[in-house]
């Protein structure tokens, strides 16, 4: 039997991660009274102070914003994943919120916790192209839903109570703006700031998963980035904090769900929210860390050492940034190599910049992905994610119903550089089987 070779786990690997520079900082943490005693208590609900203004000072020269990031747009949480739950628990209705709104192919993990904040069959696809969201087709289905809710007496909200450290949207809206799991986008410029009016005309909540940004590098293997410390895009967060005059109130229409998983480590389960001042400190107000503080409290403390040092730039610059290019255009060689003379189509690459964690594919007719992953893990001991992996549960939808059944996602950042080509030779062996 061959050994295994897995392009489908989406997770950082652990010789990329900076043990050492980790444990230098807790050895200082847990060695200094002065910050130790607060890091092992309680922390205050919006996160460990030093670093949330270490974080906005960060943000603020890789995104390059017309305004300084105040400390008080960021919130400390637990991951973009518990965070993405604690911001539906104090910014949704279950009932008075209409939908959620997803771009698809999207994150498949993220249908849990929508479903756990009672959106089970309210969730909504909505198709993308080379240049990202359909606003077109999203704006046909909001128009739809305001429609239905007026039917409905659907006015206010009925299973939260009004209170001062939140707002109740009508509408969610999830995307992965840039280098997006699973398809590898990136949301243009104009359709982030057409996004950002749709949301204000129809008053719904972007919430934006920001993970990969830092993640780039140069299209080509030969070529470089002008500028790779700098971010080539606003995030959607500050669209909104500029466009046309700014946010409508003092909510705002953004929320950018920032981590550490993929910079730092998963384990960490560390991240940050940042919106408007007055949704942050709404966001800090979650039951959970009312209870007991921000979460991570210990964990902020020690990454909060990396910051202002240079460290935490500078292993996303010298080692995470240089690792996974290389790794991006071994496998992309292989595909390009192996796989497109199969009849295996990828997407139209992005003149911009490449990065993020995946790399998209489509199987030539008719292939389907699912017979593709069987025989590949059977055959070849290789572990692939099939497309219909990352589509809506239920969603019947013309415009994505079905159409990611012969797509499969591949990871380049989880395997070691050696097994990339091969794991590809593998899938291609699988191909021209299937196609006898």
């Amino acid at each position: 039997m061959t050994s295994p070779i897995d392009l489908s786990t989406g997770w950082p690997n652990p010789t990329l991660l900076p043990a050492r520079d980790l444990r230098g900082s807790a050895d200082v943490v847990l060695t200094t009274p002065a910050i130790a005693d607060p890091a092992l208590l309680y922390g205050p609900d919006e996160g460990y102070g030093p670093l949330r203004e270490h974080v906005a000072q960060w943000l603020t020269g890789f995104y390059q914003p017309q305004d300084p990031i105040s400390p008080q747009r960021i919130c400390i949480t637990g991951g973009a994943s518990q965070n993405l739950a604690c911001a539906l628990n104090v910014f949704t209705d279950p009932v008075y919120t209409r939908n959620v709104w997803l771009v698809s192919p999207t994150y498949h993990l993220a249908f849990r916790t929508m479903d756990d904040a009672g959106f089970a069959g309210r969730l909504r696809a909505v198709p993308e192209d080379d240049e990202g969201i359909d606003l077109e087709f999203l704006e046909s289905g909001l128009r739809a839903a305001e429609e239905k809710a007026k039917q409905e007496g659907n006015t206010e909200p009925k299973m939260k109570s009004p209170q001062p450290w939140r707002k109740i949207y009508k509408h969610i809206i999830y995307t992965t703006p840039t280098f997006s799991n699973p398809s590898n986008k990136i949301m243009s410029l104009r359709r982030r700031e057409g996004l950002v009016r749709l949301a204000r005309k129809y008053d719904a909540l972007i919430m934006a998963d920001d993970v990969y940004d830092m993640l780039q590098w140069a299209t080509t293997a030969t070529g470089k980035l002008a500028a790779p410390e700098k971010a080539f895009l606003p995030r959607l967060v500050d669209v909104d904090r500029h466009l046309d005059g700014g946010p409508q109130d003092i909510w705002g229409n953004v929320m950018s769900n920032g981590s550490f998983s993929k910079l730092i480590g998963p384990g960490a389960r560390t991240g940050w929210a940042e919106g408007t001042e007055q949704f942050a400190y709404g966001l800090s107000q979650v039951g959970s860390s009312r209870s007991g503080g921000a979460p991570s409290q210990l964990c902020s403390a020690i990454i909060d050492q990396l910051l202002p040092t240079g460290m935490l730039q500078d292993h996303i610059m010298n080692v995470l940034q240089p690792a996974y290019a290389e790794r991006y255009h071994l496998l992309r060689t292989a595909i390009e190599e192996h796989l497109l003379p199969r009849g295996v189509t990828l997407p139209a690459l992005s003149p911009i910049a490449a990065g993020g964690y995946f790399i998209w594919i489509a199987l030539p007719a008719p292939l389907q992905a699912k017979e593709i992953v069987a025989l590949s893990k059977s055959t070849e001991n290789l572990r692939l994610a099939p497309g219909d992996m990352f589509q809506l549960p239920g969603d019947t939808s013309a415009a994505t119903d079905g159409k990611f059944a012969n797509c499969l996602r591949l990871c380049f950042a989880w395997e070691e550089p050696r097994h990339l080509t091969e794991g590809v030779r593998r899938l291609a062996r699988v191909v021209e089987r299937a196609q006898k």
